[in-house]
């Protein structure tokens, strides 16, 4: 016979109850029932645990064995309350990773509501690129990715969370805002254009050409901003991304209906997703849908 918690427990509220009736109305059991428990655990030792039949003196091996009983209940019980508290995603983190624009205007308010909700939680954010989320999922570094889902394998699951019109980026003021009308991709061929990660994404044959014609590549959001914003060049950037720029620049939409970036929530595709991961999958679905609507 194994020693279980429950003895543990009928043995040590005995003991300090000096007696089975107090100790039974504590643990909603008979006195009848904690007896026969205990002589099956003193059984079990080979010795008693009592000095008599009115438990109201302990053995030595009594003494010992309550010491411990009382050690390992309290150790059970926070156990317990853990494992109960992740489950109900009041403890344990999240790590997520989030392309730039996504991490700057969806997620300080998933993060806010989350929180919010579920204050025991450790949330870990980093941003980077959507080829850099996907690696950071494939090597299990993190939970769910915020991201463009091109180029996932088989072991990434993806679902839509939204998408945005791709539009030209240019300083405020700048000749090709003044039409009033969104732009073919030709408009763009009389000006310097700098190419970004993002352009990939555009698969409009005009498109093509304004690509090939370029000699300027830059893939950091900011370093690219502070470029247009100087006047040394246009770029193509989803709306999203635009929102957030500083002052100076102008968003000029594209007559190009198919040219939409599509963000997905991202998690490995074979794994189940804690308590508190799931939880957040649902905060920043509620917080793109809501921003999504202002659109």
């Amino acid at each position: 016979m194994a020693i279980k918690i429950e003895m543990l427990r009928c043995f040590a509220t005995v003991a300090d109850s000096g007696n089975l009736a107090d100790a039974a109305d504590k643990l909603g059991r008979t006195p009848s029932a904690l007896s026969m428990m205990l002589k099956q655990f003193e059984a079990h030792l080979g010795a008693p645990l009592f000095e008599s039949e009115r438990k109201s003196k302990l053995t030595s091996l009594g003494v010992f064995v309550l010491d411990e009983a009382r050690r390992e209940l309290v150790h059970f019980e926070r156990t317990i309350a853990a494992i109960e508290s992740f489950a109900r995603a009041e403890s344990g983190f999240v790590r997520i990773a989030a392309v730039p624009s996504v991490a700057e205007a969806i997620l300080p308010r998933a993060v806010r509501d989350f929180l919010r909700d579920h204050p025991g939680v450790r949330v870990d954010i980093r941003d980077m690129d959507s080829q850099a989320v996907l690696r950071e999922l494939e090597e299990e570094r993190v939970d769910l990715g915020l991201a463009t889902s091109t180029g996932a394998g088989a072991e990434i699951k993806h679902d839509a969370l939204f998408s945005d019109a791709f539009g030209v980026v240019c300083t405020a003021g700048h000749p090709l805002t003044e039409t009033g009308q969104p732009l073919d991709w030709t408009a763009l061929q009389p000006w310097p254009f700098i190419v970004n990660g993002v352009c990939e994404h555009i698969t409009h044959q005009d498109f093509r050409h304004i690509l090939d014609g370029s000699h300027l590549m830059v893939r950091n959001t900011t370093s690219l901003l502070a470029l247009v914003r100087a006047g040394v060049g246009v770029t193509v950037l989803p709306r999203l991304v635009v929102d957030g720029a500083p002052q100076g620049l102008a968003f000029v939409p594209v007559a190009d209906p198919d040219a939409r970036r599509r963000i997905d929530i991202l998690s490995r595709a074979h794994a189940t997703l804690s308590p508190a991961a799931l939880s957040f999958d649902r905060v920043v679905r509620n917080a793109a849908r809501e921003i999504a609507s202002t659109w």
